[in-house]
C-alpha cells in the first residue's frame, strides 16, 4: 500500500501543478500538444480537440507540450500546423510569465485548500506560543546547561553557524528537533542577556532530539467558516518562512545530511499513511507547498528560472541568445540531477543507518 499512496500523493501534487500550465497557456491560445502525467513509455493517451493526454509508465513527473517551447516541435509533432502567435514565444513575455507561474499557484493553492478543510474538520487552530520556558526536566541537558523557567530565548546558534533568532517556540523546535550538534542558546533573564553553556539533544522514541525544555501552553482560537482561510494563510507563511530558511542553509553548505530525494518522502509517505487520512492529507498540502516554493528557484530549468530569462528578454529587449539559454538550462539539469542523487543517497545511507 505504500507504494500506491507514494504514487498518488505524487500525481496529485503533479497534476494540479501542470494543470495550472495548462489551463494558463489555453488562456493566452497557446497550443498544447500534449499533456502528460508521468515520464517515459506511454501507456495510454485520449486525444482532446487539439490537445493529447497521456498516461506514461513512470508515475513521477509530467508535463505540457506546448508549441515552441522545444526547437524540435515540429518532429515530435510532425502532423501539427501551429501558427506563430499560438506558440508560447509568440505570446506577450507578461503572458509567458503567467503560464511559468501558474503552477506554483496552484501548488499555492492546493495546500491552502487542504488546510482550510483539515482547519474546519478539527475546529480548533494552535497558535505557537513565544519562546518562553515554562519548566525544565530534571536531569537533563537543558539543566545541566543551566535553563530556568521564565527565561526568554533570544537567540539560538547552531555548531554548524546557523542564527535563529525566534519569534515563536516553533521557530526554535522547527531546527532544533532533528539538529545532532550542539546548540547555544541565549537566554533574556531579569533583563539581562545570558549565553548559556552548548547544549545538545537527546533522542526519544519519536527520533526528535531534545535537551528537556517546555513551552508554554499555545492559544487554541475557534475554526469557523469566515476565519479557516484566514488562518490556513497564517499556517502556510509560517511554513514558507520555515522552508527559506531550511534553504537559505542548503546554499550555506548546512544541514545537508537531513535532505531527502524520492526514498526519503516515499518512506514518510508510508508512515504518514498508516496514520490516517488527515495526516496524509496534511502531507499532500506541505510537499505541495514544497514543490511550489522548489519551482519558484532561480535555476533555468525550473519555473522560476524561466521567469528570470524571460525578465531579462524584457530588459534587453530582445529574445536571448539560444546557445547562451541552452547552456544555462544544461547547466542547471546538471546540478539538479546532481541535487536528486545526493539526496537519494542521502535516504539510501539513512536506511543502512
Amino acid at each position: 500500500m505504500g507504494v500506491i499512496y507514494f504514487i498518488l500523493v505524487l500525481s496529485v501534487i503533479i497534476v494540479i501543478h501542470e494543470l495550472g500550465h495548462l489551463i494558463a497557456a489555453k488562456a493566452f491560445g497557446v497550443y498544447c500538444y500534449e499533456f502528460s502525467l508521468g515520464m517515459g513509455p506511454k501507456l495510454f493517451s485520449i486525444q482532446g480537440k487539439e490537445t493529447k493526454y497521456s498516461l506514461r509508465l513512470i508515475p513521477i513527473g509530467g508535463y505540457v507540450a506546448m508549441s515552441g517551447e522545444q526547437e524540435d516541435d515540429m518532429e515530435l509533432y510532425p502532423n501539427i500546423d501551429v501558427p506563430a502567435n499560438r506558440s508560447i514565444k509568440g505570446i506577450a513575455r507578461w503572458k509567458r510569465v503567467i503560464v511559468m507561474l501558474a503552477g506554483i499557484a496552484m501548488n499555492f493553492a492546493l495546500c491552502w485548500l487542504i488546510i482550510t478543510g483539515l482547519l474546519l474538520n478539527s475546529g480548533a487552530y494552535g497558535i505557537s506560543p513565544k519562546p518562553i520556558v515554562e519548566s525544565v526536566v530534571e536531569n537533563g541537558p537543558a539543566e545541566a546547561a543551566g535553563f530556568q523557567s521564565g527565561d526568554l530565548i533570544k537567540k539560538v546558534v547552531l555548531d554548524d553557524g546557523t542564527v535563529i533568532k525566534p519569534k515563536e517556540f516553533d521557530d526554535i523546535t522547527i531546527f532544533t528537533q532533528m539538529y545532532t550538534g550542539e546548540v547555544v542558546y541565549t537566554v533574556e533573564r531579569n533583563g539581562e542577556l545570558i549565553e548559556l553553556p552548548p547544549v545538545k539533544g537527546i533522542q526519544n522514541e519519536q527520533g526528535a532530539y531534545m535537551i528537556g525544555i517546555n513551552s508554554p501552553k499555545g492559544e487554541y482560537v475557534e475554526i469557523t467558516l469566515l476565519n479557516a482561510g484566514y488562518y490556513s494563510f497564517d499556517y502556510m507563511v509560517d511554513m514558507t518562512k520555515d522552508i527559506f530558511k531550511s534553504l537559505a542553509r542548503l546554499v550555506q553548505g548546512n544541514g545537508l545530511d537531513q535532505l531527502s530525494g524520492p526514498v526519503g518522502i516515499y518512506q514518510v509517505t508510508e508512515q504518514t499513511a498508516s496514520q490516517g487520512p488527515t495526516s496524509l492529507l496534511l502531507l499532500v498540502a506541505l510537499l505541495s507547498l514544497n514543490v511550489g516554493i522548489f519551482n519558484l528557484l532561480p535555476l533555468p530549468i525550473l519555473d522560476g528560472g524561466r521567469v528570470v530569462l524571460i525578465v531579462a528578454e524584457i530588459i534587453i529587449g530582445k529574445p536571448l541568445n539560444k546557445k547562451f539559454e541552452i547552456g544555462l538550462m544544461t547547466a542547471s539539469m546538471v546540478l539538479l540531477f546532481g541535487l536528486m542523487i545526493f539526496a537519494t543517497w542521502q535516504d539510501i545511507v539513512r536506511i543502512f543507518n
